[in-house]
């Protein structure tokens, strides 16, 4: 019987679908691993197939491929640390979500995810089958409880570890970053370490897989409920851990590496470095283009690109019509300058001369509206993807979460694009994030330091310029007001009286519910983009489109109309 255990906790960016690529990045870790005189290296939730890989592994050949590759690894991997490793499996005619178990030249056991989570952006149920409650597998004479992230976030698992013979719990995870998650998993945890006695080991991937990102920021506890051992977040690392048998024969966890995690306006914009960044380099785009406007939004999508990939390989353009201020011509050609990229100035005013003369006859004797602003929208939105088909850039969108919730974004115009990177931020916390990124920098964000936009970008009142003198809040309530109905319409799914008892009006709110319902088609035909709240568009919220429902009106009821028919809801204008 072992009296000290070594476990490097692998924190890397895996990417789906590349199980070769995975594999031989994990091979690299365990080289790395062996130097650290580890007995046991473990990967992350999945990390052979990638995580999520959604409903690839309804596909046998990509299991059947995942599968063959954990045997072959396991048969040629030589000397070495054990390893756990993450991975699709079938067994008796069903899939998994499985930990195996690689130790002498094969795999010595497998363990299958007990808790499948189906909420949120989770799906789980629909593609893998429930493991039985797992017992624990022995490493160099110690009883691991492994459980498969899920599984520690509910006590039946830990509860059948302990009672079976644990002697430490070790969880591997995909677990997305969301404001405050981090501090919901170390509480989770917490809870498990106190109902067992048990020290918990926990190990997250860090990476971008479409709209999530992966944090990693792993962690050990003690049983003392404290923390021995945090990761960094937002980069890749081999994490060395040193467990000790004490002289209760309970094994306890020494101080290891201890990084502070990152400020929550920090980490939402590390968040959206890392999204963009996993998404244009996995998806093999050679940069990204934007349309610079002046505006604090495009400027804000800028740096982060930049800081992302370089500015080599982001590709800006203003494109004025008859409305574009001198101020956002010299604030557009700022912020290229102070960012180092290239910005090209294409004029939009003959395309909207031609769409005007072209839809003349069709137009006639109606007066100029939304439809004309819109037409200059879509100029430039047709502009953008010429240059996308004709260099392979990615067009990045620029609209934020407030646009996107009441629809003030133009389909087929500023909605064009292949990623959305602001598309979960409020544009309160758009003016936040400026205000931050003018004043800091960071370890492997790829801008300039210092300023980035210039101030007048934050301070100047947020307008499309598609019409003379126009601002934003002419169609919007003021966005500190609006974020703020948003935020609990949203979020939080609060009835309208509740809103209402926060301060805001009556109609005000109604007309806000009212725009958000109105919008959905739109968000259903718009681009991907970083998860960053509770509830996200797409994954985590996924309302109707054709909904009638209005919280303020009166509930019918069958009496209410002869025939006993309900009365019908007010119609909603398009």
């Amino acid at each position: 019987m072992t009296d000290a255990l070594t476990v490097v906790l692998a924190q890397l960016d895996p990417t789906v679908g590349d199980i070769d690529g995975n594999l031989a990045k994990f091979t690299r870790a365990r080289a790395e691993a062996a130097k650290l005189g580890a007995d046991l290296i473990v990967s992350t939730e999945l990390f052979v197939a990638g995580y999520p890989p959604e409903d690839l592994v309804l596909k046998p050949a990509f299991t059947t491929a995942c599968e063959a590759a954990v045997r072959h690894f396991a048969q040629t991997m030589g000397p070495g640390p054990a390893v756990i490793v993450g991975t699709p499996w079938r067994q008796d005619g069903k899939l998994y979500n499985a930990a195996a178990l690689l130790d002498n030249g094969r795999v010595t056991a497998l363990r299958f995810k007990h808790q499948l989570p189906n909420y949120g952006v989770f799906d789980e149920k629909r593609v893998f089958a429930p493991g039985p409650v797992p017992g624990p597998i022995v490493v160099k004479g110690v009883r691991i409880g492994l459980m498969i992230c899920e599984d520690m976030w509910t006590p039946d698992v830990t509860e059948g570890l302990a009672e079976s013979g644990a002697e430490l719990l070790l969880v591997i995870n995909g677990s997305p970053y969301e404001r405050d998650k981090r501090d919901e998993r170390v509480s989770l945890a917490l809870m498990r370490v106190r109902e067992s006695g048990l020290p918990v080991a926990y190990v997250n991937q860090v990476c971008g897989q479409d709209e999530l990102v992966f944090d990693g920021a792993s962690f050990v506890l003690g049983v003392d409920c404290n923390l021995k051992v945090q990761a960094p977040d937002w980069r890749e690392a081999l994490v060395k851990t040193e467990w000790r048998r004490g002289g209760d024969g309970g094994w306890l966890p020494q101080k290891g590496t201890m990084v502070p995690p990152t400020e929550e306006l920090a980490a939402i914009y590390r968040a959206m470095v890392l999204g963009l960044g996993d998404y244009v380099r996995k998806n093999r785009f050679p940069g990204v283009v934007l349309g610079l406007s002046g505006g604090i939004d495009s400027a804000l999508s800028a740096a982060i690109a930049v800081d992302a990939l370089g500015a080599d390989k982001v590709h800006c353009v203003m494109m004025p019509s008859r409305y574009t201020s001198g101020a956002s011509l010299e604030d557009a050609t700022e912020v290229a300058r102070l960012l180092g990229v290239d910005l090209r100035t294409i004029d939009i005013e003959p395309a909207v001369a031609a769409f005007g003369g072209m839809l003349a006859p069709a137009f006639a004797g109606r007066d100029a509206d939304i439809t004309e602003e819109n037409l200059q929208s879509r100029a430039r939105g047709i502009t953008l993807m010429a240059l996308s088909n004709k260099f392979g850039w990615m067009v990045l969108s620029t609209g934020n979460k407030s646009e996107m919730s009441v629809g003030y974004a133009t389909l087929y115009g500023d909605m064009c694009g292949g990623f959305a990177v602001l598309k979960d931020v409020y544009k309160m916390t758009v003016f936040a994030l400026s205000r931050w990124r003018n004043a800091n920098h960071g370890e492997g964000l790829l801008g300039p330091k210092g300023r980035v936009m210039p101030d007048r970008v934050i301070a100047k009142p947020p307008t499309a310029e598609l019409k003379a003198d126009q601002t934003d809040q002419d169609t919007l309530p003021p966005y500190e007001k609006l974020d703020d109905i948003l935020e609990c319409l949203i979020e939080h799914e609060m009835p309208v009286d509740e809103i209402v008892a926060r301060g805001h009006d009556m109609e005000t709110v109604r007309r806000v519910w009212r725009m958000l319902d109105r919008a959905e088609y739109k968000r259903r035909q718009a681009p991907p983009g970083v998860k960053i709240t509770r509830r996200a568009f797409g994954r985590d919220r996924r309302y109707p489109i054709t909904n009638a429902f209005q919280d303020w009106l009166p509930r019918a009821t069958p009496m209410d109309e002869p025939g006993g028919l309900p009365r019908a809801p007010t119609p909603v204008a398009p």
